[in-house]
């Protein structure tokens, strides 16, 4: 299984130096991959409660960076490890535009983007980007449909339902051929069947793992279902630790519990067959230095097992 680090994009950290000291951590240590998140707005009063925990939105997302930007940053001072969102919302800009957007970054990366989409929570988010909240599953999947020809063309036009593009040459091309992965974050029926039928894996959120791998055989037999091959797809899990200093109930974790508890939860994902975990402790309140040193520890005690 793969192991993978946020970087510091939101927060107090969220400064050059955070970033280069998380992506060099990543390379020394032996992680395989860096992941951004997106946001636009902190309401101060948002219409839809965040969700999970007690709904609250944690308070480090006040400070973010543009997802997109900071991976380029890390991109450029790393040689090795893979660069994937988690999430970017796919659907607050023109498809043209974050198709020209990714193919630069995994050109500029040399090949090491993993796209990863959602759709987010927050109608608040697209009242500010100009984009009805209504109408996002099937704005999604023109979207997915604009990028998949975009990338397979070298001349493209598309006419939709939502989007017209005129037939243009496209020359810059992603160096992953013939398209970048393309993940998506999705808990409902409708999402893990878009999944299974037409992107390249799921990213979902740690929950217990039976109920994750519940989901992950549904994707599955959806994939079978359109003759794709389900041994093509991926998963690549996000781990949002909530740290304590004891031992919680096994029915807590993988919702608080001690670092070591985190890492158990880990071995027994490789065993269950997770392609890919990556921890962010940006919900947490470790400092810079803290958040190395649990990097430091979590892939220590993953591996000896």
């Amino acid at each position: 299984m793969k192991l993978g680090l946020a970087l510091p994009t939101f927060g107090p950290d969220a400064h050059p130096d955070g970033i280069l000291r998380v992506c060099r951590t990543a390379e020394e240590m032996g992680y395989d991959s860096l992941w951004t998140g997106d946001r636009v707005l902190a309401p101060l009063a948002p219409v839809a409660p965040y969700p999970s925990g007690d709904g609250q939105m944690p308070r480090a997302y006040e400070n973010h960076m543009d997802p997109l930007v900071a991976l380029t940053f890390a991109a450029s001072h790393t040689t090795r490890v893979q660069l994937g969102t988690s999430t970017l919302n796919g659907l607050w800009q023109p498809p043209i535009m974050l198709a020209r957007s990714l193919t630069t970054l995994d050109r500029l990366s040399r090949g090491r983007l993993v796209v990863g989409l959602g759709l987010g929570w927050m109608p608040d988010e697209y009242t500010a980007v100009s984009v009805p909240w209504k109408g996002r599953g099937a704005r999604l999947d023109e979207t997915l449909q604009i990028l998949r020809d975009y990338w397979a063309n070298d001349v493209f036009s598309h006419e939709g339902e939502l989007f017209t593009i005129p037939e243009t040459v496209v020359g810059l091309k992603p160096s992953q051929q013939p398209a970048p992965p393309v993940l998506l974050a999705a808990f409902t029926p409708s999402g893990l069947r878009r999944i299974g039928r037409r992107l390249d894996g799921w990213l979902p959120v740690a929950m217990p793992l039976p109920q994750l791998l519940g989901m992950w055989d549904v994707i599955l037999k959806e994939a079978a279902g359109v003759d794709r091959d389900p041994s093509t797809l991926r998963m690549a899990l996000r781990v949002n630790p909530k740290l304590t200093e004891r031992t919680t109930e096994a029915e807590r974790m993988p919702r608080a519990g001690t670092l070591g508890q985190y890492i158990d939860y880990a071995r027994s994902a490789a065993e269950a067959g997770v392609h890919e975990l990556f921890l962010d402790f940006g919900q947490t309140s470790a400092t810079l230095d803290e958040r190395v040193d649990l990097a430091g520890r979590f892939i220590e005690g993953v591996r000896r097992g």
